[in-house]
């Protein structure tokens, strides 16, 4: 078989550098698609694009479809006449290293805001008929999110969810939707047109990569939070009781992360109410994704074959119990509704099966069955025993490998937690040193025989903890890293760029129809 090689970084546009204290879709994400390109890169990937919900994550969004207005770059709605250079003076609490998510949520929000009145006032007519068009293009998702984010901002001050809505709304009567719309109707449209922003100015990034020969790599939560349009607008497809809460949700038992299991909170699906609508949402779902991104990860794979099942009024994942999930029937929908291509032999991925944790081979003969590429994790590898799967001689091409993932440490501060004797084991079969151990690493990954190789942004800079992304299990102080150009020196690209060469995987031709050369 022919494999196609490819590399690339692990950076959420949250970590990018910026005025107004996150990362956007501004100036600083096209320029580290140029970076990208310069070392030789030909994949960026990201965590999922929605709004953050609890804690600051974007694994709890309020929608699986829609983007996160956080990103929005504000400068282009300046440019666009909807803002003054006197609205966008950054509030001195700013930090260039972390988000300070309580004083940069209130700035971009409030600006989104005057911008959309600015909108709504503004006689042209071409913006006006582009944000009509998305409205009509993305109803389908578009209105249940609006109305919900509406629903929300009468909520979220005094601590409340849907299911503390009148009963009507909860069992979303349409006579109550349609009060509601209408006594609602300009904070919808200020929904409608963050949506529009964020879409337009994403798409026009997603271009400028593909254009380039980068194709972006997103990420998919397998669950959705209880607190979503989603859930709001689809209960059936959930396992609630009467009044909308979670009688289950989801988590994993005890495992490398946690002695106690993850309890995420996430309802459940009922997996034979969406095999009664063939799986309709769930291909939705991943045509908004595969609209938004290039290929998609698949979070916990794993729960496609089993998934763990734990009391809503449980304290911690520990008194779960497994279930059977969907299986091959759901990915055969989604291939059949949306024309993917069963590509075992690793020519075209579209999907990533994020295969970590407690994996049986039943998983894997799933993942295999649908053909989609599993996950390698390096930091995972040096237990001692030449067998483990996550040791380069044990891959299987069609494979993506990673350093580290947004819930590992950085490479750094991994082997600053490592005994001396695991230290040894990992010098020993490497045949390094381990002066620098990141690079050690991504020399590893890059000449193993997967076919993607992807490395996050800490890493190629050598940072330690204090630059690590999320600690499972922790509530707060996750999601806040960010990194400055300052950082970024020319030889890091040079250096990425040499592995390439070596290893195969800098391109040698167009990646794509919209490719250019890397070079």
């Amino acid at each position: 078989m022919t494999y196609n090689r490819h590399s690339g970084i692990l950076l959420h546009p949250t970590s990018l550098p910026g005025r107004f204290g996150s990362g956007d879709l501004g100036p600083a994400a096209y320029h580290f698609i140029d970076w990208l390109v310069a070392g030789g890169q030909t994949l960026w990937q990201i965590l999922p694009l929605g709004g953050i919900g609890p804690g600051n994550s974007p694994y709890m969004s309020p929608s699986a479809f829609a983007g996160n207005e956080l990103l929005i770059d504000l400068e282009r709605l300046r440019d666009y006449g909807w803002l003054t250079d006197a609205d966008l003076a950054p509030d001195p609490l700013f930090r260039n290293d972390r988000i300070n998510y309580p004083a940069v949520r209130p700035f971009r929000m409030s600006r989104l805001r005057l911008a959309a009145e600015r909108f709504f006032a503004d006689p042209r007519q071409d913006a006006r008929k582009a944000f009509l068009a998305f409205c009509q293009q993305e109803c389908d998702w578009l209105e249940d999110y609006a109305l919900f984010m509406a629903l929300d901002g009468r909520l979220s001050p005094y601590g409340k969810v849907w299911q503390d809505l009148p009963g009507e709304l909860v069992q979303r009567r349409t006579k109550a939707l349609r009060e509601a719309a209408k006594s609602l109707a300009d904070e919808c449209n200020f929904w409608r047109f963050c949506q529009w922003c964020f879409d337009e100015q994403w798409m026009a990034l997603k271009r400028y990569a593909n254009e380039h020969g980068v194709r972006i790599v997103g990420d998919m939560p397998i669950f959705v939070s209880a607190h979503s349009a989603d859930v709001w607008a689809h209960q059936r497809l959930f396992d609630l009781d009467a009044g909308g809460h979670p009688r289950v949700i989801a988590g994993v038992p005890p495992d490398y992360f946690s002695s106690t299991g993850q309890r995420w909170g996430n309802p459940l699906y009922r997996w034979d109410e969406h095999a009664k609508d063939n799986y309709a949402w769930w291909s939705e779902r991943m045509r908004r994704a595969l609209k938004l991104t290039d290929i998609v990860r698949i979070d916990h794979f794993r729960g496609f074959e089993s998934y763990w099942e734990i009391p809503a009024t449980a304290p911690t994942a520990i008194d779960g119990r497994w279930l059977p999930g969907p299986g091959q029937a759901l990915f055969a929908q989604i291939r059949k509704t949306l024309g993917i291509k069963h590509a075992k032999d690793g020519s075209d991925v579209r999907i990533i099966a994020e295969d970590l944790g407690i994996i049986t081979p039943e998983v894997t003969a799933l993942r295999r069955a649908v053909g989609l590429p599993g996950m390698r994790i390096l930091q995972f590898a040096f237990d001692g025993h030449s067998d483990n799967l996550y040791l380069p001689h044990n891959f299987d091409p069609h494979t993506v490998v990673y350093t580290g993932t947004h819930d590992n440490d950085t490479t750094q501060g991994w082997w600053g937690s490592l005994r001396e004797q695991e230290r040894h084991y990992v010098r020993r079969y490497l045949g390094v040193k381990g002066d620098s151990i990141h690079w050690d690493l991504i020399h590893a990954a890059s000449a193993s025989v997967a076919a993607i190789s992807i490395i996050p942004m800490q890493d190629v800079l050598g940072l330690d903890s204090s630059a690590r992304m999320n600690l499972p299990g922790i509530n707060d102080g996750a999601w806040e890293w960010r990194f400055s150009w300052e950082q970024v020196a020319p030889w890091h690209a040079e250096r990425l760029a040499e592995l390439g060469r070596l290893h195969g995987r800098t391109p040698r031709r167009r990646i794509d129809e919209h490719a250019v050369s890397a070079h």
